[in-house]
């Protein structure tokens, strides 16, 4: 079969290519219904059961979705007259933003104050304009006193305010209502900004947050695919000296991204923040199938064989490998369905594809198109590698010291891994350099934490808020959620009973606690929700008939285990306070702090089962078990070394570096595949394993470096991604490569020469097996 499909491809080039152009056409079609999702939700399984329980609290509440906006005076003084008459303007324009509902600030806190028997409810700062300076002064009081306004839309020293828009997002595709609302708020500030000139504004909240997916996914597919792709055709022009071998590299390369994108929009899948990077992933897996072959092809070139000579022997010296190692890479991905977070699965699903769909077109329209392209073999390119097999001859020179160097190090780099930390941190998926880090950093600094955990207490009958006993365990549970050094802020209903019990009592101070009675909450909050303007009532804290409430947590942007083990710690102080209570929690960024736990947990299942199957396939491959065996050492190396290189350079394990131990393991099976089969060719040919190794190095070393350093330039590229999780994949998996190779070209071949001692029947005449070796090769 393989001598009928090599014969049909050499005889017939023109009908090869038109075929796989009507193919790539076909599938490519498909493209035209790819769109793209920027919002947090893609993150999450429909059944996550934080996500579940967070879309509960926002049913029977109000929906928290937000869009924020700091503003920091350069007075540093938010109580000055032009600073307030920009927040109330602010904060009634901002009713106007798309699918908002609701707008909170100082400007418009419903402050409550008593006149004789009377409870007035009015704004705060409801013109500034006409207030006087006492007035102001007394306003600024109330403001800095405040619970629900203390260190959330008023900062301890006054000098800055920050204004919240909930909105109400579409339950699906978010996308469009997101940059909407982005593109509104934005405009918003930039007016007010020229209006009232010495002020600054950031953005920050939910809406935000998924915006900056959105448009750092946006930047990577406009900056990153092109700037992957000039830098694979240079590297490629300057280490294979020919440009047939370049071009055809890069035909095959586009019809392979091309088909792969259009298959992904017949299946209905969208693009993600994760699924952009499969063009620049696809074209840097797919140029080490095209290496190999050119590479075998320019050798046999330059041994005096005509070019349709040189490419079936090109091709059958490497189907088998090419073939292996594409199925392994695309094993390695499609693990990453093991993945509790769906984008990753389809980042893994579609990667494979093009890999697949890489190796087909490498053995199908490269070689056409090598045989009709026209080529010359300069004289530069003539004769022998010397450089590869010099560093050949050192390394089996020096095989004795190599050996032990190597297990050192290796032991002491995989003792580094202990440095690691499983750490998910949602704000901090974006660089500094980005305007949504800088403005969630400004706002941690200065007025408290973007990260929010709400909880719901649910007392299972109508008006149990009423009751002073529920009302107590309200308070407490607040107070507990104030006293722990991860929280910024508290809001609760609790506050709000206070303060009514205050004002009911002519403003006395010492009744600044919760009703006593149970009629008297109830009418309290009565009298109050009659007295709220439409859009601040408060059913963002209250259900409608009063038997749950939800306290509102703002904490310090913190890791998913400081976030999981918070959660844990408030959990165990209700089910030892009120067991019959029933507790729910939620937010964004607690379910960004359990999915990064969960996955990596995963991930541990689908690196194991990719390792028993890609074992597998290479004992099939190499045809011995005992070399199947002893891939495993080359396999398994690079990605414990890699770890324990991030844990001196990082230490932090976000959700993207979950995936890559399976990613990786995919692909640095390649290396140990080519330098193996090679080896193994060599002893079956009757070489010693001295002999085996200077063979695997001198016909497969060269292409093994160039695709090694393609590989590596190409998550390189990815590594300058703003955004931390296609940043630090690309980097820790670059890493693994590299080290994949030093391990192949160091320890692999001083590990046979002392390991791999079985005798052939020629080892005793070493010249006629390398003669031997050299003319087969």
């Amino acid at each position: 079969m393989r001598t009928i499909w090599l014969s049909t491809i050499l005889l017939r080039p023109w009908l090869t290519l038109l075929v796989g152009m009507l193919l790539i056409l076909a599938a490519g079609f498909g493209a035209k219904d790819l769109y793209f999702r920027g919002d947090y939700k893609v993150f999450f399984a429909p059944e996550n059961p934080q996500m579940l329980d967070y879309e509960e609290l926002q049913r029977i509440f109000t929906k928290s979705d937000s869009a924020s906006i700091v503003v920091a005076p350069d007075s540093d003084d938010v109580f000055q007259p032009d600073t307030l008459l920009l927040v109330r303007e602010l904060t009634d324009a901002a009713w106007q933003i798309p699918y908002s509902t609701r707008v909170d600030s100082i400007a418009n806190f419903q402050h409550t104050s008593a006149e004789e028997d009377e409870l007035l409810v009015e704004d705060l700062f409801l013109d500034p304009a006409s207030m006087s300076p006492a007035q102001i002064r007394a306003a600024k009081a109330v403001a800095l006193s405040e619970p629900n306004l203390l260190d959330k839309a008023i900062s301890p020293k006054g000098h800055v305010t920050m204004l919240n828009i909930t909105v109400q997002l579409p339950d699906a595709d978010q996308t469009q209502a997101v940059q909407e609302i982005s593109q509104q708020v934005l405009a918003l500030t930039e007016r007010m900004g020229q209006k009232y000139p010495g002020h600054s504004f950031y953005h920050t909240g939910v809406v935000f947050m998924n915006n900056a997916f959105a448009s750092e996914a946006q930047h990577d597919a406009e900056t990153l695919v092109p700037m992957m792709f000039v830098v694979i055709v240079l590297v490629l022009w300057l280490l294979l000296r020919s440009f047939t071998g370049t071009l055809s590299t890069v035909v095959v390369i586009i019809t392979a991204i091309v088909a792969t994108m259009g298959m992904a929009g017949w299946m209905g899948m969208f693009l993600s923040t994760a699924t952009v990077n499969v063009p620049t992933l696809v074209m840097t897996l797919a140029v080490a199938d095209c290496v190999h072959v050119i590479s075998s092809m320019l050798y046999a070139l330059r041994q005096g064989k005509d070019k349709a000579d040189a490419i079936r022997y090109a091709m059958e010296l490497n189907l088998m490998p090419i073939f292996i190692t594409s199925v392994t890479t695309s094993i390695g991905f499609l693990t990453m369905n093991f993945s509790d977070v769906p984008i990753l699965a389809d980042l893994g699903n579609l990667t494979a594809i093009g890999v697949m769909l890489a190796f087909l077109f490498s053995v199908t329209l490269l070689p056409a198109l090598l045989l009709l392209l026209p080529m010359r073999v300069s004289n530069k390119q003539k004769g022998k590698d010397g450089a590869m097999e010099a560093f050949g001859e050192w390394v089996i020179n020096h095989y004795k010291s190599l050996l032990p160097l190597s297990v050192l190090l290796t032991l002491g780099a995989v003792a580094a891994t202990l440095n690691n930390n499983i750490n998910d941190e949602a704000t901090k998926y974006f660089d500094r350099s980005t305007a949504f880090r800088q403005s969630t950093d400004f706002q941690q600094d200065n007025i408290s934490g973007m990260s929010t955990m709400d909880f719901g207490l649910f007392f299972s009958e109508p008006s149990a808020l009423n009751k002073p006993d529920n009302l107590q365990l309200v308070e407490d549970f607040t107070r507990w959620l104030r006293a722990q050094p991860e929280v910024d802020h508290v809001s609760s209903i609790s506050d709000t009973f206070k303060r009514l019990n205050k004002n009911m009592h002519g403003d006395d101070d010492s009744y600044y606690q919760l009703p006593a009675e149970r009629e008297l909450a109830a009418q309290y909050l009565l009298l109050y929700e009659m007295s709220l303007p439409f859009g601040l009532d408060l059913n963002n804290q209250v259900n409608l008939d009063k038997s749950a409430t939800r306290v509102m947590t703002t904490l310090k942007n913190l890791g998913s285990k400081e976030f999981t083990e918070f959660e844990r710690h408030a959990r165990d102080w209700m089910a030892e306070h009120a067991p019959q209570v029933t507790v729910t929690a939620g937010s964004p960024s607690l379910m960004f702090a359990h999915i990064g736990e969960r996955n990596m947990a995963s991930m541990i299942e689908g690196t194991v089962l990719a390792l028993i199957l890609i074992s597998g396939l290479l004992v099939f491959a190499l045809r011995s078990w005992r070399m199947g065996a002893i891939s495993l050492l080359p396999n398994l190396l690079p990605a414990g070394i890699g770890f324990g290189i991030w844990g001196l350079y990082s230490g932090q394990i976000n959700m993207g570096l979950s995936v890559v131990m399976s990613m990786a393991l995919g692909i640095i099976v390649d290396d140990t595949v080519h330098f193996l089969s090679k080896y193994r060719h060599a002893r079956g040919e009757g070489a010693n394993a001295e002999q085996a190794v200077r063979y695997a190095f001198t016909s497969v070393g060269r292409a093994l470096w160039i695709t090694t350093l393609v590989l590596v330039m190409g998550f390189s590229v990815l590594a300058m991604s703003s955004f931390a999780l296609n940043a630090d994949m690309g980097m820790l998996t670059g890493i693994i490569i590299l080290v994949a190779l030093a391990v192949d070209f160091l320890f692999l071949p001083a590990f046979l020469m002392v390991f791999d001692k079985q005798k052939t029947n020629t080892e005793d005449n070493a010249d006629d097996t390398d003669k031997k070796l050299q003319t087969a090769h």
